[in-house]
C-alpha cells in the first residue's frame, strides 16, 4: 500500500464522453480545418485531431480514453547520493552515452537545532545504458564540494552563487549561438543581484558549459523545476514558473504575501534577452476543488517539455508541508490545461495505508486521496525511498520502442530536513501514456478533416486482444473507393509503428488531398497514428 492512495490499477480508465465540445474549446484544442499534417506523430488523447467517437452498442459501451502509468524499474533506485532533486537526461548518441544534469543538494552543515542545511550544485553524471550511473572527478571548480566533483555550473569567482533545476532546452538552430546543447538553470544566493534568477547557458560536448557567458534571461525568484519550452505554431519560448513578482514578495501575512505556489507562464519570441522587459508572469494554473477536498492546496511546480505539438506538463500538486505527487496534465497552447479528472475504475474502494497519520494539526481527519487523480508515479510503499515526494522530470528518452522517464523520490516529509533524495526510472510504450481504446463490440475515432502530406499511414497500437480496421473518407464522411473497411486488412498485432495498406494500396496515393481517417476498435488501442514516407 503507498503513502496515501492505493495503488491504481494500469491503465486506469477516463471516459471520453467527458470531453465536451466545450470543454475542448477551453483547453485550446480545436484547430481550424482541414487541419494541415507533417511526419510527427498525432496523439488522440485530447481530441486536437479527433473529431468523434461512438461505440457500435452505443447504449452500453463508449470509446474510451486510457492512462497508462509508467512501470517503476525493478533496481530503483538508479542512483544515490548527495540527495539530488531535479533533473533532466538525454541520450548522445555520437558519444554513446547518457547524460543527466541534476540539483545536487549538498550537506554543508548539520545543525540540529537549525536544521541541515544544503547548497545545491547542477552536478553531472553519465551511463553507457541509461540504468546503471557513474559520477566523473571533472574537478571543474577545485574546492567545491562533493567528491567526485562532478559540479558542472558554477561560478569560480563568486561560490556562494548556487546553481539549481537544470533543464535541457532545444531550440531552434537560429537561437543555438553555435552550441550543440543548452541549458537552463537557476541561480540563487549570496552571489549578488547581478546573477540571481533564471539562465541560458551553452555547451558544445555537454560536459564543460560556457558559464562565463550565461545569459540571465528572466530575473525572479521563482524557486523550483523552472522549464523553457519552444513552441513553433506560436514562434515563441514559454516559461512555466512562480509569479513571485507579485506574491510572497513582501510583508509577513498571508493576507498581503499570497501564495506562490501557484503555475505562472511567461513567453519571449526572443531567447537571450531579458524576458520581463516585454511582460510579466501571468498565473494559469490554481488548485481547483478537488484539490482543496484533498487539501492539496497548492502546486509546486510544472516542469513541461513541448513534444509534438504538445504540452506535456508534470505537475506537482503539493499538500502544505508533507506529500508531494506529479500528476500528467496536457495542454495545446499553453495557456489552458486538461487534468483529466474524471471518474476512474478502480480494482477496489481506495483507502489510506494503515499507520499513516490522517490528521491535521487541529486534530481533525483529513479527506482520503481516493479515486482521482491519477499520479504519473506511485509513491512508494512505507519506509521506502519514495515513499513521500516525488518529483517527475518530462525529459523522456525514447530507447527503441519504449520511453523511459526519470524522476526523484524522497523518504521524507517536505516540512522536515530528516529525508534523502534519490533518482528512479520507469518506462512506458514510445507514445503510450494515454490511447483511445475501443470496447468488445467495437467503436470509431474519427479524425477532422486532414490535408494528408503523403506516405504511409502508421500506427502505434496494441490490438493483440482484438482488431483494427481503418477506413478513410471525405469531408462528408463518404469512403474513398478502394479505402473502405472492408478493403483493409485486419491488424491483431501489437506495433509502435505498424503500416495500414488497402490491398496493397497506401495513402501515398492520396497525398495532397483532404480526408478523414476513421479506425473501427474492437478491444483495441490506438495510441497515435502519423504519416511516414512511402514504402
Amino acid at each position: 500500500m503507498n503513502r496515501l492512495f492505493r495503488r491504481l490499477p494500469v491503465p486506469t480508465l477516463f471516459a471520453l464522453s467527458l470531453l465536451t465540445a466545450t470543454a475542448a474549446t477551453e483547453a485550446g484544442s480545436i484547430p481550424e480545418e482541414p487541419v494541415t499534417i507533417g511526419a510527427e506523430p498525432q496523439f488522440l488523447h485530447d481530441r486536437w485531431i479527433v473529431d468523434n467517437t461512438w461505440a457500435i452498442r452505443y447504449k452500453r459501451q463508449a470509446v474510451q480514453r486510457v492512462f497508462h502509468q509508467p512501470r517503476k524499474h525493478p533496481g530503483n533506485p538508479v542512483m544515490t547520493g548527495d540527495s539530488p532533486s531535479y533533473l533532466w537526461v538525454i541520450q548522445d548518441k555520437e558519444a554513446g552515452l547518457f547524460r543527466m544534469y541534476y540539483q545536487a543538494n549538498i550537506l554543508i552543515r548539520d545543525d540540529k537545532e537549525k536544521g541541515r542545511k544544503y547548497m545545491t550544485r547542477v552536478a553531472y553524471a553519465e551511463s553507457k545504458d541509461g540504468i546503471a550511473w557513474t559520477r566523473p572527478h571533472l574537478d571543474f571548480f577545485p574546492g567545491l564540494k562533493p567528491e567526485p566533483n562532478n559540479i558542472v555550473i558554477a561560478r569560480s569567482d563568486r561560490p556562494q552563487a548556487e546553481a539549481s533545476a537544470p533543464m535541457i532546452l532545444d531550440a531552434p538552430e537560429r537561437d543555438r549561438r553555435g552550441y550543440k546543447h543548452l541549458m537552463v538553470y537557476r541561480v540563487k544566493g549570496r552571489g549578488g543581484a547581478d546573477l540571481n534568477g533564471i539562465h541560458v547557458v551553452g555547451s558544445q560536448d555537454g560536459v564543460r558549459w560556457d558559464v562565463e557567458n550565461s545569459r540571465r534571461i528572466v530575473h525572479l525568484h521563482s524557486d523550483h523545476a523552472n522549464t523553457i519550452s519552444y513552441d513553433p505554431r506560436r514562434e515563441e519560448y514559454v516559461l512555466f514558473c512562480r509569479a513571485k513578482d507579485i506574491y510572497r514578495a513582501w510583508g509577513e501575512e498571508m493576507i498581503d504575501t499570497g501564495a506562490s505556489r501557484r503555475i505562472a507562464r511567461l513567453a519571449s519570441r526572443e531567447l537571450w534577452t531579458d524576458w520581463m522587459e516585454q511582460g510579466q508572469p501571468q498565473t494559469i494554473l490554481i488548485p481547483d476543488g478537488v484539490d482543496s477536498e484533498l487539501h492539496f492546496n497548492f502546486f509546486y511546480g510544472m516542469p513541461t517539455r513541448h513534444f509534438a505539438g504538445v504540452y506535456w506538463s508534470f505537475l506537482e500538486p503539493f499538500r502544505m508541508n508533507d506529500f508531494i505527487y506529479t500528476e500528467l496534465v496536457t495542454s495545446r497552447d499553453g495557456f489552458h490545461f486538461d487534468r483529466f479528472r474524471g471518474p476512474a475504475d478502480y480494482a477496489e474502494p481506495p483507502a489510506l495505508r494503515p499507520g499513516v497519520n490522517t490528521l491535521d494539526k487541529a486534530g481533525k481527519q483529513l479527506p482520503q486521496l481516493g479515486a482521482r487523480p491519477p499520479k504519473l508515479f506511485e509513491w512508494g510503499a512505507e519506509g521506502e525511498w519514495d515513499d513521500t515526494m516525488i518529483f517527475g522530470s518530462p525529459g523522456w528518452v525514447e530507447v527503441g520502442d519504449e520511453w523511459r522517464l526519470y524522476y526523484t523520490g524522497w523518504d521524507g516529509e517536505h516540512g522536515t530536513t530528516d529525508r534523502t533524495g534519490a533518482i528512479g526510472m520507469a518506462t512506458i510504450r514510445k507514445e503510450g501514456l494515454y490511447s483511445l481504446r475501443g470496447p468488445a463490440g467495437g467503436g470509431v475515432v474519427a479524425t477532422r478533416r486532414l490535408i494528408w502530406p503523403g506516405g504511409d499511414l502508421t500506427i502505434n497500437a496494441d490490438a493483440s486482444d482484438g482488431e483494427i480496421t481503418v477506413r478513410i473518407s471525405d469531408a462528408k464522411r463518404k469512403p474513398l473507393p478502394g479505402f473502405d473497411h472492408a478493403d483493409n486488412a485486419k491488424f491483431t498485432g501489437d506495433e509502435t509503428a505498424h503500416i495500414v495498406k488497402w490491398g496493397g494500396q497506401s495513402l501515398e496515393a492520396l497525398k495532397g488531398r483532404e480526408i478523414r481517417i476513421e479506425f473501427f476498435l474492437r478491444d483495441a488501442d490506438l495510441y497515435t497514428f502519423r504519416a511516414a514516407p512511402g514504402s
